[in-house]
């Protein structure tokens, strides 16, 4: 039997430039996401980070439309409730985390949410557990590695416990270890996810479709392409895995 349900997140003719005078960035582009995970690619100032802006409200639309749970998202009171179910990890991780404690941080979203600060210190302990982060709760932000504010801000979206992930750039300047422990948490996570990187191999383990952004527009790219590139060994010869074709 086929589904009717519609697709947990559809842009209809999404257009946008930053400024009248500007070039445009996103040129009436379509896309439909459901219960999948989604690699992003494209160069940079292709407009993928913007695009990501645009889903959460935070870059108005030029022209277009954005439907989550088929409903239309309009006004600010509607993306209010869309960033209740779609979560947007930052490329810069200090640009997410603000609050003194890691506690703080991971409860800031659950509080927001309703929730009374009993039961969201119990929800931020909780996902802290599930990402390997028992015993951060009273660290200082500021004081954590690159490697775990990435973490930690990953915690503070799931906490809310999103429908939709948005990643940009998540295995960015981590150490092997960190980037490993990462891709075994997504692994397992069961939200859907839109998921922007250069890391070809990392969307290689973490996606089952990939898109490119380029001209404004989005292409679909086969996985065996993820092979087909000339790279440099960040780690020179210590083993690492590559993308496998399935």
């Amino acid at each position: 039997m086929i589904s009717s349900a519609p697709p947990l997140l559809r842009l209809h003719d999404i257009c946008f430039r930053y400024g009248p005078e500007n070039p445009a960035i996103l040129r009436h582009l379509h896309l439909e996401i459901g219960q999948e995970r989604i690699g992003l690619v494209g160069p940079n100032g292709s407009g993928k980070t913007t695009l990501f802006q645009i889903i959460v409200g935070l870059l108005p639309l030029e022209r277009g439309e954005i439907v989550l749970n088929g409903q239309k998202i309009r006004e600010e009171k509607d993306f209010r409730g869309l960033r209740r179910q779609v979560g947007f990890l930052f490329q810069n991780a200090d640009d997410q985390l603000f609050s003194p404690t890691v506690l703080e941080d991971v409860a800031f979203g659950p509080l927001n949410l309703g929730l009374s600060p009993e039961e969201a210190r119990d929800v931020a302990l909780h996902t802290l557990k599930e990402l390997g982060l028992a015993g951060f709760e009273h660290r200082i932000t500021h004081r954590l590695s690159g490697g775990e504010k990435k973490l930690v801000s990953l915690a503070t979206i799931l906490s809310m416990k999103p429908r939709l992930l948005l990643l940009d750039e998540p295995s960015n300047h981590l150490d092997p270890g960190t980037r490993n422990r990462l891709i075994e948490i997504l692994q397992t996570l069961p939200q859907a996810a839109l998921i922007i990187s250069h890391d070809w191999d990392f969307l290689a383990r973490v996606t089952n479709r990939l898109l490119s952004l380029d001209h404004g527009h989005l292409h679909p790219c086969d996985h065996e392409y993820l092979h087909t590139h000339q790279h440099l060994h960040t780690y020179g010869n210590h083993p690492h895995q590559h993308g496998e074709t399935q």
